[in-house]
């Protein structure tokens, strides 16, 4: 099982970018996905997940109306857009899934925005 994550890097207040986590060694389209984040001296919050089935959707407060969360699985790929970043937003970003009782975690990309 493996999750990696792509498209971090440096913008400024405003940009935009988008997070990609690519999924294998397991049945991607039956699970949900997440994207956690995790600032410097801050612990790991819930950004976003997608469902595995009919495409719902959830955001955290912080994001909502900015993040749009997508999944393409035929590329076995969850997306993460991110706009009218904040300097708040800096942060490690994760993607996650639970199977049968255990975490998966991404290594992470950093995501910097600059004020």
């Amino acid at each position: 099982v493996q999750l990696v994550e792509s498209g971090g890097g440096l913008v400024q207040a405003g940009g935009s970018l988008t997070l990609s986590c690519a999924a294998s060694g397991f049945t991607f389209e039956d699970y949900a996905i997440g994207w956690f984040r995790q600032a410097p001296g801050k612990g790991r919050e819930g950004v976003s997940c997608i469902s595995s089935s009919d495409g719902s959707t959830y955001y955290a407060d912080s994001v909502k109306g900015r993040f749009t969360i997508s999944r393409d699985n035929r590329k076995r790929t969850v997306y993460l857009q991110m706009n009218s970043l904040k300097a708040e937003d800096t942060a490690v970003y994760y993607c996650y899934f639970r199977q049968r009782q255990e975490d998966y975690w991404g290594q992470g990309t950093q995501v910097t925005v600059s004020s």
